[in-house]
């Protein structure tokens, strides 16, 4: 039987992200593996959230001696953060390198155990599976890495990369079709379905992210985590693998979840753009919304740093110089953690930790500021950015 239920603080955690940007988790209570498996593998509507983080933590330990090794402290890679990933859409996440934008993408694929919190995949939450149902959160769930040079194994040929998925989960392609299959993929991906016989040294970057994606696209995912897939690519192979992605999306109903420094790039792909800074979730809210209306005082300050290419708009621009350095993610700052290079931090700043929610000036507000922004003083503010 299914019930709501809302995601739980975790043990010893800042309280953060009850937030009304996240809709109630519906789970589904499956007795046995089957299961578990038959909740997983049923169809998602579209438009219905598929993905649903709740107070998602991550900290690495930090030990000291060689033979008896004690914990002195962690890294708070990730602390706290929520959000929900609908059927269909993209969702961006931006932030500077450090913030915990990729242990989020290891989390979510289960790479990495969470240290606290849920992550709940069509009412499963995939933090606490194991053997057969896991096994096909993984099929459902994909991964596009960041390097296309180093994310694919020299030794192995292009159809045996992209096929062996299907080693893994034979029930998707049998033995005597698989061939064919990598042949399809390579062609649904713009290569030559004659390459199946070679190796990655003999491709060029782009290409070989083309791999990347076919191999991705293998299992009939419903899910792609996309981290960082174009930062190592030159601008008109970025532009060729992203036309590529939206085509894809649309052509096998994905759902992205988009990880870039590139704020242009993730602004083109995103329907929603989340913030994150020092392991939590800065402002989220839809694209036009991050980039026309940012309401927290690092989205604006990370817009402001993006090149303009019109002299004219970049002559009456206001350059926003953060000052100092990003702290450190084993002893941030108390209460919200960009307080240390904010302009506007006071007293509350360090005291009360910000939730992520609308800010009370803008609520009930029919305005596109009225987003979630975790700042006790948000406010907009105009930034000439990018086209």
């Amino acid at each position: 039987m299914a019930e709501l239920k809302k995601g739980a603080e975790p043990e010893g955690a800042e309280p953060t992200d009850a937030t009304p940007n996240v809709t109630e988790v519906e789970t589904v209570d499956a007795a046995t593996p089957e299961e578990a498996v038959a909740a997983i593998e049923a169809p998602a509507e579209r438009g219905e959230p598929i993905l649903q983080v709740r107070n998602l933590v991550k900290h690495f330990p930090l030990t000291q001696g060689i033979i008896v090794k004690r914990q002195i402290g962690a890294v708070k890679a990730v602390d706290g953060i929520s959000f929900d990933l609908y059927q269909g859409e993209t969702l961006g996440i931006v932030g500077e390198s450090g913030c915990g934008k990729s242990t989020v993408a290891k989390l979510l694929m289960t790479l990495e155990r969470a240290t606290a919190g849920e992550v709940f995949y069509k009412g499963q939450d995939i933090t606490k599976l194991s053997g057969r149902a896991l096994k096909a959160v993984r099929r459902n769930i994909q991964m596009v890495f960041q390097d296309p040079y180093t994310s694919l194994n020299p030794r192995m040929t292009v159809g045996d990369i992209i096929g062996e998925p299907f080693e893994i989960h034979p029930e998707v392609a049998p033995k005597g079709s698989r061939r064919q299959k990598v042949q399809d993929l390579l062609d649904v991906v713009g290569l030559n379905p004659e390459y199946i016989n070679r190796y990655p040294h003999q491709f060029s970057g782009g290409q070989r992210q083309r791999i990347g994606i076919a191999r991705g696209l293998a299992l009939n995912p419903e899910i792609i985590i996309c981290d960082e897939p174009v930062s190592a690519l030159d601008v008109s192979v970025q532009a060729q693998v992203i036309n590529l992605m939206e085509k894809l999306q649309d052509e096998f109903n994905l759902s992205y979840l988009f990880i870039a420094h590139d704020l242009s790039i993730v602004r083109h792909i995103s329907d929603r753009v989340g913030v994150m800074y020092l392991g939590k979730m800065a402002e989220i809210g839809s694209d036009e919304q991050i980039y026309d209306h940012p309401t927290h005082p690092y989205t604006q300050a990370l817009l402001s740093a993006v090149p303009v290419p019109d002299p004219e708009a970049r002559e009456g621009r206001e350059r926003i110089i953060l000052t100092g350095d990003v702290p450190s993610p084993a002893n941030p700052p108390s209460g919200c953690r960009f307080r240390t290079r904010c302009w506007k931090a006071q007293d509350k700043c360090a005291e009360e930790v910000p939730l992520l929610a609308i800010p009370e000036r803008f609520a009930g507000q029919d305005t596109p500021a009225a987003h979630e922004s975790a700042c006790h003083f948000a406010e907009e503010k105009n930034v000439v950015h990018a086209a």
